[in-house]
């Protein structure tokens, strides 16, 4: 699996209220990234580009939880690893 699916994946297993909390730390670090690039302090202008990607995520994710088309992933079980010997 590939490591944006990944993070999707684990967006999608949050719960509404850690997904809002989830929101306002991705738009506290864009603006972050944001203010850094005014000061020419920021190394990667493509760092501001994943933050505004991720936060365009959760807001689809809540949205389409809201028009109840969504809902928060089941819990996974973890899956029992086979030894060499089995």
């Amino acid at each position: 699996m590939s490591k944006t699916t990944e993070a999707l994946e684990q967006l999608r297993d949050l719960p509404d209220d850690e997904l809002r909390i989830a929101l306002e730390r991705t738009r506290d670090e864009q603006f972050r990234i944001k203010l850094g690039m005014h000061t020419n302090q920021v190394a990667s202008p493509a760092q501001l580009r994943t933050k505004r990607r991720e936060v365009a995520k959760i807001l689809t994710i809540l949205h389409a939880r809201g028009l109840g088309l969504e809902t928060q992933a089941p819990a996974k079980k973890a899956k029992a690893k086979k030894t060499k010997g089995e």
